[in-house]
């Protein structure tokens, strides 16, 4: 296993690695965003950073879902068990964060660790992926703030508006499926 791994480290370039690199801070950040700051004080900030580090060195493997699952978790516990407030700005830097993590391990996925990968073909993956993050962030805040001039319905009204927005995307892709 340490030779496998030797014989990766000195055939591996650097397109590969500065993706992987990027799977290994985007699940860090969504760890840290997701968990309170009382469970992250002391060792179990090193649980969060080997399990990003993980979903880095195998993109390929449940890693990377088990990661994006324990930063959810860590935000529901931070919210049920610490009674953190549900801030607007957690909330979508979770959602990025994950958002990016499980795009950066779909691209660290398909490239083999020795390619010799543009880098126009990073900086277009990446633009898209923060085009997706960008507009999600500007979709949710105007969404929220329809929804809060709903009276007591602010959140059925934002559970529809989403519902909405999900039905949308769905039947965008569709037609964009048979278009082809």
């Amino acid at each position: 296993m340490i030779g496998r791994a030797a014989y990766v480290l000195s055939r591996a370039t650097a397109g590969p690695l500065l993706v992987r690199a990027g799977v290994f801070a985007v699940a860090l950040a969504a760890l840290v965003v997701g968990y309170p700051a009382e469970m992250r004080a002391g060792y179990f900030t090193g649980v969060l950073v080997i399990l990003a580090g993980i979903a880095a060195i195998l993109p390929r493997s449940p890693w990377v879902t088990v990661a994006i699952l324990a930063a959810v978790s860590g935000w529901v516990v931070s919210t049920i068990w610490y009674e953190d407030p549900v801030e607007l700005w957690r909330l979508i830097a979770l959602a990025s964060f994950l958002y990016l993590t499980h795009s950066l391990a779909a691209l660290s996925a398909l490239l083999p660790y020795d390619a010799h990968v543009p880098a126009e073909v990073t900086v277009r993956w990446l633009s898209r992926a923060l085009a997706v993050v960008l507009g999600s962030a500007v979709l949710t805040v105007l969404l929220l703030s329809a929804a809060n001039r709903g009276g007591d319905r602010d959140l059925l009204v934002a559970a529809l508006a989403g519902l909405g927005v999900a039905l949308g995307a769905t039947a965008l892709l569709a037609w964009l499926l048979r278009r082809r």
